[in-house]
């Protein structure tokens, strides 16, 4: 009997039908308190948008949870509730508020996990643990960037140059 782990398999395309149901890119409504529309592409390595049906982000924190499919041009959306800051730890630090991300795309052989962190709250990303322990040069991919209608925009880059950091967790 062999000990040795079988590698994952790829699953699609049907991220697009099969993960994803109407309303599922929406966990509040506009004009509730702390709703933010966080919009952004997934893009392969050649900067090529991964487009519907090769992609599906999901997007959660605490009990929120949605799921968005990426349209024609590689474009996805979630509508939540901005977090509150995290856990304070021992030292006194604490976690910046941030959405966790999972990331299904053709051509990954299992799901990549990332963070989005807030583009206003400097202070608290400054001083945020898991973020202190990317590179300063990478950060940046972690960090979502105010549009002018008062969303957030968070590209999703697979690979390449100025690839989004991922996480193993």
């Amino acid at each position: 009997m062999s000990t040795q782990q079988s590698p994952s398999q790829t699953i699609g395309p049907m991220y697009g039908y099969a993960l994803y149901a109407k309303g599922m890119n929406r966990s509040t409504e506009p004009g509730e308190p702390g709703a933010v529309l966080i919009r952004g592409a997934v893009l392969d390595g050649e900067g090529e948008p991964v487009a519907h049906p090769d992609a599906l982000v999901e997007v959660w924190y605490g009990d929120q949870f949605t799921r968005a499919r990426t349209d024609a041009f590689g474009v996805w959306h979630v509508r939540v509730r901005k977090p509150e800051a995290g856990l304070e730890l021992p030292d006194g630090t604490g976690l910046a508020p941030y959405l966790h991300a999972t990331v299904w795309a053709r051509g990954l052989m299992k799901q990549a996990e990332t963070r989005i962190y807030f583009p206003d709250e400097a202070a608290a990303n400054a001083v945020d643990p898991v973020l202190a322990r990317v590179p300063e040069s990478r950060r940046h991919t972690l960090v979502a960037v105010p549009e002018d209608d008062g969303g957030l925009r968070f590209d999703i880059r697979l690979q390449g140059g100025d690839e989004t950091v991922f996480f193993d967790f």
